[in-house]
Parts: C-alpha cells; structure tokens; sequence
C-alpha cells in the first residue's frame, strides 16, 4: 500500500535582500505569488497530497487575502510558524497524524519540478531520506587560518528542498534540541543518528533571495510557457 504523502511548505521569509517592504513568498511572479507557484507544484504532483503551509503569525491574513483576490481555492493546512526555521518545521510536522512520508521545501522554490517531487519520494520511500542536490559549476575554495586552498568540487553538492522523509523518522528528529548548526532539515535528521540519501535536483530548481533571482525565475517560468 502507497504510503499518505505530505507537502510541508516553509515560507517565513522577509524580503531583506530583496530590498523589498512585501515578504518575498508573497512577490508576483508571471501574475500570481511566489508561493501559489509552489503549492500548484505540489498540487500537479498528486490531487492527494495534503499541504501544509507554515507561516509566521502576522503574515497569515495577508496570505488569505491574496487567496481571495487570486481565486486560490486548493485546500491547505496554515499553521503559525515560530521564530527560527527549526520552530516552523517543527508546528508544521506537528498536524501530520499517523506516518508516511512528508516532504519539506522551501515556499520561494516555485520552479521545483513534478518529476523532482515524484523522485524524492520515490527516494524517500526507500531510504527513509531523500534530499534534493545538484553538483557545483564553479571551482570552490576553502578559507583557513594560512589564507585559502583549492578543493575537489566533484566531492561536493549543493543541497536545495524537497528534503524529503519517513514521517516518524523526521518527526523524532525534530524532537531534539534546537542548534545553529542544523541549518536545514537533512542536519536535524543526520544529527539524529540517521544516514542521509541525496538524489539529482535541478539548477531551474533555484530559491529566490535577492533581486536577481527574481529576474531569473521570470525568465525561467516565461521559457516554460513557450
């Protein structure tokens, strides 16, 4: 049997590098919010999936009201998100009853792919962690205490949402504590005794966090339509 399948989408951006005055999950993009790109992703997925979107507190009646002015009908769980990511994932995690598999993106990744959805579940399901990654295009180098030095980027990835897990398996792990250095949902899981699988992402797959990505995701949306 197909195990229940959730969507939780995290949007608690505030549009600081964006220079914008509007939280950068609510900015339109080809007509529409940054975050219904990101749902209707999820929704053409699977009509099944349940979504779960986590907001913080004083931006949930913005969020209806865009819903009322563009018409977005689809049903969605809205929980108030808390002061750090971790917290937000956290009163998220917290609606889903029973296990199954969840997967957790980022609400300004509105170009995620259904085939990119579909695969890390299908990860997911295997290896109880599935997290989204794509190989570096440029040379890195690593700062130390002598100045820099060359590394090998093949050894590399650069790590994007959907993270995707076993519900009782993420579920336990965000029951630990709180640590600056779980930046995302794969650390909370690995910091937890839990092996990490990555899968092959996309570089259209890009989260928007200043001007230029914008402008990039436009281009990126328009190209689709084509």
């Amino acid at each position: 049997m197909n195990s229940k399948e959730y969507a939780l989408i995290v949007a608690g951006g505030k549009g600081t590098r964006l220079k914008s005055k509007t939280p950068k999950q609510f900015l339109l993009l080809d007509g529409l919010p940054v975050l219904m790109h990101t749902i209707f992703a999820f929704c053409r997925y699977s009509k099944d999936i349940e979504v779960i979107l986590v907001l913080p507190e004083g931006d949930i009646e913005t969020w209806k009201s865009l819903c009322n002015q563009h018409d977005f009908t689809h049903p969605v769980t809205l929980v108030a998100g808390g002061e750090t990511r971790f917290q937000s994932v956290r009163n998220g995690l917290k609606k889903i009853q029973g296990d199954g598999l969840v997967a957790i993106h980022d609400g300004v990744r509105p170009l995620v792919s259904e085939s990119i959805i579909a695969a890390s579940f299908q990860f997911a399901a295997i290896h109880q962690s599935a997290v989204a990654a794509v190989p570096l295009k440029e040379s890195i180098r690593m700062i130390n205490d002598d100045g820099t030095q060359a590394v090998d980027r093949s050894k590399f990835r650069i790590i994007q949402t959907p993270q995707t897990f076993k519900v009782s398996v993420i579920k336990d792990a965000y029951e630990s504590k709180e640590e600056a250095t779980l930046t995302d949902d794969a650390s909370v899981v690995e910091k937890a005794g839990h092996v990490i699988s990555i899968f092959e992402g996309s570089y259209e797959n890009i989260k928007i966090t200043t001007a230029e990505d914008l402008i990039v995701a436009d281009a990126l949306m328009k190209a689709r339509h084509q």
